[in-house]
């Protein structure tokens, strides 16, 4: 290691270890926010960078638009000065340390989309002096932080930069786990690298656990989301083979859960949501198909998660067709919950959007009920179901024939929701939890 770069170690460790460092983390999303939040409560100067403009108007209004995060939060930490958002590039100038935490989509055909991680990377280089860290927290497959990162700013002719992996481990609506107390991961390109990394993480998190090298860090992420989407792919195989031998999947998960040793439950839906367990997998089978080893385990797992909500479609167009018998009738269908899981705003990747759509087009009578939705945002994928309304349970007097529970929020009323339609297609058992039963509800 040359000369310089001791140097520079010594003196961004020394601004980490005084919290005299000033951080810039690029995007600011269900990951992005609370992280900027946590370091700032922390006292450490924190900048919050994002293109869009609507979130940063917001942030500078003291506004929250991620349920885990209060206004009151955001107004302590900008009071102090601990705190401050743009999307002027002019302003990350003042950063020692760059965190990227931008979406990882899947382009066509299941193809990794790096392309936020790049342009990123691409609007910081003007600005990254030497002695600088920059930490990828974006879920990634093996490979990504040396291979397009590293040799990006090398080609650049930028020297002397310290470079990190620390995979995000947010989990939106749980109110046990939240940035400061999950453990973290976290690696570098080098010794000082990680070192860096660790030290900064370890100002605001519980726990850091090193790896010994960036591809091993991007591999946990990768494994812990490829795990749930396989035991998530097999309960939903259980429930369709269970259904037709007459079988409760949800009595046989909670009788199986007694089980102090060797099972760990995990629940079927009507398909996967989100940003990370559809995604996620597609990224190791890329990788791996790199390296000349087909995902044969993985791929199917994939193919069953992405098949329930045709599934869910299929049993919903079983019981019109068996308890509505008429030609010439109407059938008026209640869709509750758009959100990919329960207790949160989020409706990326989520099955609702593709149920929704499906019965929209079949001329059906739809409408659609969630808690954290006034109307349906705007997707690239259903564009057309865009700024359609949420109903009212409560002040509207409409019934429906069928309802169909896909998102089992906290906050909505059960016992008045049933009495809202003939029928009930429950996806998530959430009746029978909140102990409402009777013959006109079927399981999905």
């Amino acid at each position: 290691m040359s000369k310089n770069m001791i140097n520079f170690y010594k003196k961004l460790s020394t601004k980490i270890d005084n919290k005299k460092i000033k951080i810039c983390i690029i995007g600011m999303g269900y990951v992005g926010l609370p992280l900027a939040m946590t370091f700032s409560k922390k006292n450490i100067k924190t900048l919050g960078f994002d293109i869009d403009k609507n979130k940063i108007k917001l942030l500078r209004k003291n506004k929250s638009y991620i349920g885990a995060i209060k206004d009151s939060e955001i107004k302590k930490v900008t009071s102090k000065n601990n705190f401050y958002s743009t999307s002027n590039l002019k302003d990350i100038s003042i950063a020692d340390i760059f965190i990227l935490c931008v979406p990882t989509p899947l382009k066509n055909k299941n193809k990794p989309d790096l392309s936020y991680v790049s342009n990123s990377l691409n609007s910081i280089l003007p600005y990254l002096k030497e002695g600088k860290l920059i930490v990828l927290e974006s879920t990634t497959y093996p490979g990504t932080t040396k291979d397009i990162i590293l040799k990006k700013i090398i080609k650049k002719g930028k020297k002397n930069i310290f470079l990190g992996y620390s995979p995000e481990r947010e989990d939106p609506g749980n109110d046990k786990f939240n940035t400061g107390n999950i453990p973290k991961i976290v690696s570098g390109i080098d010794i000082n690298s990680l070192k860096l990394t660790t030290k900064l993480y370890d100002h605001i998190i519980t726990k850091t656990h090193k790896a010994s090298n960036t591809e091993t860090a991007e591999a946990v992420k990768i494994a812990e989301n490829t795990f749930r989407a396989v035991n998530i792919a097999l309960a939903n195989e259980l429930k369709i083979i269970f259904e037709k031998m007459n079988i409760n999947i949800w009595e046989v998960i909670d009788l199986a859960s007694t089980k102090p040793f060797g099972y760990m439950p995990f629940f079927p839906g009507p398909g996967l949501g989100g940003h990370c367990i559809p995604i996620d997998p597609f990224y190791l089978s890329y990788k791996a198909q790199q390296v000349g080893v087909k995902t044969k385990f993985i791929e199917l797992a994939g193919k069953i998660n992405t098949f329930m909500p045709k599934y869910v479609i299929s049993n919903i167009e079983k019981l019109i067709k068996s308890k509505f018998k008429s030609k010439g009738k109407k059938i008026d269908l209640l869709i509750v919950g758009l959100s990919y899981k329960k207790n949160v705003g989020d409706i990326r990747e989520s099955p609702s959007l593709e149920i929704l759509n499906y019965f929209i087009k079949k001329k059906y009578n739809v409408e659609f009920y969630d808690t954290y939705f006034k109307t349906i945002p705007k997707t690239k994928k259903y564009g057309n179901i865009a700024g359609i309304k949420s109903t009212s349970i409560k002040n509207s007097g409409k019934n429906y024939d069928i309802g169909i529970i896909l998102t089992d929020h906290d906050n909505v009323n059960y016992k008045l929701l049933r009495k809202k339609a003939k029928f009930f297609i429950d996806t998530r058992n959430v009746f029978e939890k909140n102990q409402i039963n009777d013959k006109n509800i079927f399981l999905s």
